[in-house]
């Protein structure tokens, strides 16, 4: 069973900064495309960022140019480094991936931005 554990969330002024983390186990990691999701309260869950196996990513329109997400491999670790924070950026934050058909999810970290 995949294991996804994120941490790093917390609670930032608007334009800070936080680096989100997301260690996965039991899957040989470089060979899949993970997720960064959002969901807000009582709001649907958002697809905020991808990258895929070979390091290409795409974000949603509203992060562009802010956040990043990136991978390392040889630690089995996915990032999202979340630069110049907007109170509309306040969600739980999620990871995800798709292994075998079946969706795995983390236990998702909370952001708080305050303005």
């Amino acid at each position: 069973q995949v294991q996804l554990v994120e941490s790093g969330g917390g609670l930032v002024q608007a334009g800070g900064s936080l680096r989100l983390s997301c260690a996965a186990s039991r899957i040989v990691f470089s060979e899949y495309a993970m997720d960064w999701y959002r969901q807000a309260p009582d709001k649907q869950r958002d697809l905020v960022a991808t990258i895929t196996s070979s390091g290409s990513t795409t974000y949603l329109n509203s992060v562009k140019g802010r956040f990043t997400i990136s991978r390392d491999n040889a630690k089995s670790t996915m990032y999202l480094q979340m630069n110049s924070l907007k109170p509309e950026d306040t969600a739980v934050y999620y990871c995800h991936i798709k292994w075998l058909g079946r969706d795995y999810w983390g236990q998702g970290t909370q952001v708080t931005v305050s303005s």
